[in-house]
């Protein structure tokens, strides 16, 4: 009998060994044939099944990408917002169904008594999108206004964030900017402090993310990765275009690793964070499978259904995933810097690998 429980503990080791060891070669043929420049983290049941780093975090000087190198995460920083205005929610601080002007009395917009804080968790505010650019060749020529003079919160929630409403709320998603700056401002005026130091109270430091942040023109991050675009009209990467990245505020503005956003994953999914019921509120999908913050929705892998909530991210060469396959317990995380490697595509075929 023990013969028969060593020959099968055996048998499966050996198989796990072989799935890694695919993964593993598939991951790297992927990486090196799109030109992949970043770092891979994935983990099942809080173990690592896989940590790579691939290309170059500054390429003019040769500065290799590693595990410790932080990366623009774009917006899975809509994420930590959801999850901040959720605990104030359990707090008894804040009713979702309420409009807006009951947690910011002087906002000025139309829709500060017709919109829930809900609707801008889940994108159906009818707020119109401030980016105003919508492709490359415009925002090589023109620039990006919005992006590339300094404002404050306030600035951005006033001249971009309190327009006409261009639907009815909650009858149609429209992804946008425009409601998490709105969640950020209703963050900092009930706690009475910034946005940027409610996150480090609230989630950073208490799960010692110590590589993660608000990015600030002003600031030099160490071993922060630069970003590049693909120019499709030269066809080659360049530099990003230049910013104020801390315009992208509560809906974009953080940095991170690998490393700080598997810890992150944990305590969300480990409900360190939130109470399940609340967890459950994040992750139920509304119009366009969107949660809050986040997309939730069930998907193919291996010929069988599986649930994943998926957040990615995308500012010119920043390219960032959080993905979690929830009835496994597999999180897959991928942060690049260049905008030369389908991030959407290469996450959803490592996911294909990765579930038993």
């Amino acid at each position: 009998m023990k013969l028969l429980i060593l020959i099968v503990a055996l048998l499966l080791s050996l198989g796990v060994l072989a799935q890694s060891t695919a993964l593993d070669g598939f991951i790297g043929t992927y990486a090196k044939e799109h030109h992949f420049n970043g770092s891979i983290l994935i983990e099942q049941h809080g173990d690592i099944r896989y940590a790579k780093s691939f290309g170059l975090a500054n390429i003019p000087f040769e500065v290799p990408n590693t595990q410790h190198t932080r990366y623009k995460i774009a917006s899975i920083t809509k994420l930590f917002t959801s999850v901040l205005i959720l605990q104030l929610h359990e707090q008894g601080k804040l009713d979702l169904g309420k409009p807006i002007r009951t947690y910011l009395p002087d906002y000025a917009g139309e829709a500060g008594n017709k919109v829930s804080i809900q609707q801008l968790l889940n994108h159906t505010s009818g707020l119109p999108s401030f980016d105003g650019i919508s492709d490359q060749a415009t925002a090589i020529r023109d620039g990006i206004p919005v992006y590339q003079m300094p404002h404050t919160s306030d600035q951005l929630l006033t001249k971009y964030s309190s327009g006409p409403l261009i639907s009815v709320p909650g009858k149609v998603f429209n992804y946008n900017n425009a409601d998490y700056v709105v969640l950020g401002k209703i963050i900092e005026h009930l706690y009475g402090e910034p946005y940027e130091q409610v996150l480090k109270e609230k989630i950073l430091r208490p799960l010692k993310m110590n590589d993660s942040g608000l990015l600030h023109q002003g600031d030099i991050i160490n071993s922060l990765a630069d970003t590049y675009f693909y120019r499709d009209d030269r066809k080659v990467l360049s530099n990003d275009l230049p910013a104020y990245p801390e315009n992208w505020y509560a809906a974009g503005a953080m940095y991170s690793t690998t490393n700080d956003l598997m810890k992150f994953s944990n305590a969300l999914f480990g409900l360190k964070l939130i109470k399940q019921a609340t967890l459950d509120l994040l992750i139920k999908p509304g119009l366009d499978d969107y949660g809050y913050g986040l997309w939730s929705y069930d998907t193919t892998l291996k010929g069988k259904k599986h649930p994943v909530v998926k957040r990615p991210g995308a500012i010119m060469g920043a390219q960032s995933q959080f993905f979690h396959v929830l009835d496994q317990d597999i999180t897959i995380i991928i942060l690049g810097n260049t905008g030369a490697t389908d991030s959407d595509a290469f996450v959803a075929e490592i996911a294909k690998r990765a579930v038993d």
